[in-house]
């Protein structure tokens, strides 16, 4: 992972008050170096936040689960008073044990945005300065390692956080960064960009690794990369259904209508646009084409559907607050605040999403390779040659493209396994079941990846096959030059 390099800040400022976060704000954040500022509304918060946990210390006579006692199985040892500020940087360090290859850097850059909109509510108890410093650490470039395995989900992504916290950390060491490029000792990274380590004091480790951050931000990149592949999928589509010179009425509003499922008709709505003034559609004496045609709006509909669930969950998740303990200011029953302990940290919501944003995605991958496979068999592309090649034989054509296509659609049935029915008990059995979200996030990120292919794929199959099409003929394809395609991602 690199860092970009000295790259100036882009557009408005994008202000974070813990509850109005999009996820375009966070790919935008994460893909760009957009600056990222904290609203004055949350600073109050966490302020006030704050002094109710230093008079909670001070007080002596409240035991405040993270605060002043161990951690999971052990959250009935008292700390000492005068421990409690050395138990942040004990836990980081025993949290901080990751493996695997390094998250990209537009991953930990969501990361730290979506983290520092959590401590943005102020529930968190954590001071002023500790969020400042993540956001100048998000705004100069530094960008913590933070390997990609490690998390259960619950309590949060724990490992990952905590490789963040190493960072940010004075209080402990081995943290790694990437500043301009270079991979170095966070310590080195921070003092380059000009950015003090804080010395964390009692509540702010579990304040900053207690969450499902990294997994929700997996999710809202992955999200945001699987809405423009659907747009994608309907175009390769449409262009398919031209060059198999295809049947129109599979695409009918009356049809669509008829079952009343939004994506649906909304995607058969969508290739009947882009196909609009086709002289190769309909021009056969077929009756009704195959599945992977026909059925397309039906498959490619469904993940519509399944994608704006998957929004609704992860617009919710990058503005709540997932800590554990709460700090509520005022409780509405009594007008008292309390630290409540709870269980917000489980990422269950975002492992359901990220499994059914796996399955919805892999399906839209495997139709597309179908309809690859029909592009290429001259038994089946209605007077194409094979393999989209003249002297075929001599020629192999896209043949192996297929072979690829094949392979990513293969590669997608194991990895779009739901990771949300696995659990595995942790911490003596105090955590005993946990959601495994951020490996159904990576999983689903890898899915958006391999489904990009394979769309690829099936837009040069039917763009070789539309050559052949209008080879010699006076009239021309409606819609399929470059430029024409980059249109269509914008009406679709």
């Amino acid at each position: 992972m690199e860092s970009r390099k000295d790259e100036p800040h882009h557009g408005i400022p994008l202000l974070i008050d813990g509850n109005t976060l999009s996820i375009e704000d966070v790919v935008l954040a994460a893909r760009s170096r957009r600056e990222v500022q904290l609203s004055d509304r949350a600073r109050e918060r966490i302020e006030d936040s704050r002094a109710w946990v230093d008079r909670v210390i001070s007080e002596g006579k409240l035991s405040v689960y993270g605060l002043n006692t161990g951690y999971g199985a052990l959250a009935n040892v008292s700390i000492a008073r005068e421990d409690v500020d050395t138990l942040p940087g004990n836990m980081i360090m025993s949290h901080a044990v990751g493996v695997g290859d390094p998250l990209p850097e537009e991953v930990v850059r969501a990361t730290m945005l979506i983290r520092a909109n959590t401590l943005a509510k102020g529930y968190s108890g954590i001071r002023l300065l500790v969020l400042e410093t993540l956001l100048r650490m998000l705004n100069e470039g530094v960008q913590p390692l933070i390997p990609e395995k490690g998390s259960l989900g619950a309590s949060g992504d724990l490992a990952p956080l905590a490789h963040l916290a190493l960072a940010l950390s004075r209080t402990t060491d081995g943290g790694q960064a990437y500043y301009r490029g270079k991979l170095m000792s966070a310590e080195e990274a921070m003092s380059q960009a000009g950015i003090p380590q804080v010395d964390l004091v009692a509540k702010e480790g579990l304040a900053l690794i207690n969450g499902s951050t990294a997994s929700a931000a997996l999710a809202a990149l992955a999200l945001h990369d699987a809405e423009m592949l659907v747009k994608n999928a309907e175009i390769a589509l449409a262009m398919s259904l031209e060059a198999l010179r295809g049947v129109s009425d599979a695409f009918h509003e009356s049809v669509h209508a008829a079952r009343g499922l939004d994506g649906q008709q909304r995607s058969a709505a969508n290739v009947r646009l882009l196909t609009e003034g086709s002289q190769l559609i309909d021009s056969t004496n077929r009756v009704q084409d195959a599945y992977s045609l026909r059925c397309a709006p039906q498959v490619i509909g469904a993940a519509r559907d399944v994608l704006s669930f998957v929004r609704y969950v992860v617009s919710k998740e990058i503005n709540a607050a997932t800590d554990n303990p709460l700090i509520v200011l005022e409780l509405p029953e009594s007008r008292e605040n309390k630290a409540i302990s709870c269980g917000n940290f489980h990422g269950e919501p975002l492992a359901l999403a990220m499994d059914m944003l796996s399955i919805a995605v892999a399906e839209i991958g495997s139709i597309s390779e179908r309809r690859s496979f029909r592009l290429l068999d001259h038994t089946l592309n209605t007077g194409l040659p094979c393999m989209l090649v003249e002297d075929s034989g001599l020629n192999s054509g896209l043949m192996m493209a297929q072979y690829t296509a094949a392979a990513l659609v293969s590669d997608n049935k194991t990895l779009a396994h739901p990771d949300s029915v696995d659990s595995i008990p942790t911490s003596a059995d105090q955590e005993d079941h946990v959601s495994m979200s951020m490996n159904a996030a990576r999983h689903a990120r890898e899915i958006v990846k391999n489904v990009e292919q394979i769309v690829a794929i099936e837009m040069l199959c039917a763009a070789q096959a539309l050559d052949f099409r209008y080879e010699g003929l006076t009239f021309s394809s409606p819609t399929w030059r470059q430029d024409e395609i980059t249109g269509a991602q914008t009406v679709v």
